[in-house]
């Protein structure tokens, strides 16, 4: 099978369990709709959670931000990690407590204000639809690529299974189905960051190898692209260019905006009792964990990969990965020198006479997670996998947005 049938085969069949379990679990009531009847069990909860949480942003772009920016990039895994536990443990029990079902409802009876209130629905619309955006190019991208289809039928695609079984079961609805996405979007992800584990390091364990001695060189795999950055004048890949002031600021400024996703903030009111709200807020970090400790090292597996597959290559002899993606336009190479050789080049990259060398490759982040398989030459059921975890991704997260926009 190739790798669009395997993809159209794993996306088809993820689309019909989706759809299946918003039949099954479709609303009967108000407060099915809204709060799942607030009878969801802390461990599914969770689970949803973690699912609604772990967007296209943490699936596809946070280890290609990781994989470009190196060390810098761990603003990102400290700030979202830390804005999910700031939610978790000082502001989700409380609105739980409190016995609201949405923040403006919150916002409008806390300060006895019908203005505050709009000023509430009115920042929650902001928020879904800009974060429900990213989301729908996630699933845009994964179509193009993968599937052959144009990115706006992609878009339509992906809305129409939402807006079904949103519509369909409400909350309750979303809420298993969003069980199932994790389950597809975490396997997705750990297979392929499994299998590049094993073949780059010789280790089972992603967070292991992302420290292991890569095979064949003998070298610390950071060590190994320390010095291939080196070669083609990029920063160490393990230093850092943000001064602590930064990198705090920075971090406290996701932690904050992060904390404020009004989609997350309606999970915890699925649960019986204020107990199990703190309880699947639990269960929701170690869920996250899991990913959130993995992506460190798909970033360094996939830019190791992508300089030696690619760097200082004639054009001619590159794999066919690189032309594929090329017709996306999410990578580009133009051949400045007129030498046909892929000059990849850092700020500090200079030729034999001591002058600059001009940058011949433009790369998208967004591609880094979903090309990695490709990159690697991995089987062509894992790339199908990736692309289905993409998809499960973002349409979790754009149904609790859409579920925000509707209360």
């Amino acid at each position: 099978m190739t790798v669009q049938a395997w993809t159209f085969l794993l996306v088809a069949a993820s689309f019909a369990l989706y759809i299946a379990i918003a039949i099954w679990s479709r609303a009967a009531s108000t407060k099915d709709f809204y709060v799942a009847g607030a009878g969801v069990s802390p461990l599914a909860n969770g689970m949803a959670t973690a699912a609604d949480w772990m967007s296209a942003a943490s699936f596809i772009s946070m280890a290609g931000l990781i994989s470009f920016m190196g060390y810098d990039g761990s603003v990102y895994l400290m700030g979202w990690t830390g804005g999910y536990v700031l939610l978790a443990l000082l502001l989700a029990p409380y609105l739980r407590k409190y016995g609201a079902f949405t923040v403006p409802d919150f916002v409008g009876d806390r300060y006895y204000s019908q203005e505050a209130r709009m000023v509430a629905v009115l920042c929650a619309l902001f928020v879904s639809f800009t974060y429900v955006a990213g989301q729908m190019r996630g699933v845009g991208i994964v179509f193009s690529r993968f599937l052959q289809v144009d990115v706006t039928a992609g878009v339509l695609i992906g809305m129409g299974i939402v807006f079904f079984y949103a519509v369909l079961g409400g909350m309750k609805g979303i809420t298993y189905t969003q069980v199932a996405q994790y389950c597809v979007l975490i396997f997705a992800y750990l297979v392929p960051a499994i299998f590049l584990s094993m073949v780059m390091t010789g280790t089972v364990v992603p967070q292991l190898g992302f420290g292991g001695v890569e095979q064949g060189s003998g070298q610390f795999l950071l060590d190994r692209l320390n010095g291939l950055h080196a070669e083609l004048g990029f920063a160490p890949y393990t230093s850092g260019s943000k001064a602590t002031v930064d990198v705090f600021f920075i971090t406290a400024a996701l932690m904050v905006g992060t904390a404020g996703l009004p989609h997350v903030i309606i999970r915890f009111y699925t649960v019986p009792r204020v107990r199990d709200a703190r309880v699947s807020a639990g269960y929701a970090l170690l869920f996250i964990a899991v990913l959130y400790t993995v992506a460190p090292a798909v970033a360094v597996f996939a830019r190791t990969n992508l300089i030696n597959s690619v760097a200082d290559r004639p054009y001619a002899e590159v794999p066919g990965w690189f032309t594929t993606w090329e017709e996306t336009g999410l990578i580009r190479f133009d051949d400045a020198n007129g030498d046909g050789i892929i000059q990849y080049a850092g700020p500090n990259r200079v030729d034999a006479a001591g002058a600059p060398v001009a940058n011949e490759l433009t790369i998208d982040n967004d591609i880094m997670v979903l090309a990695n398989p490709e990159i690697a030459g991995l089987p062509d059921w894992v790339i199908g996998l990736v692309a289905a975890g993409g998809l499960a991704a973002a349409l979790s997260t754009a149904a609790g947005l859409l579920l925000v926009v509707s209360t």
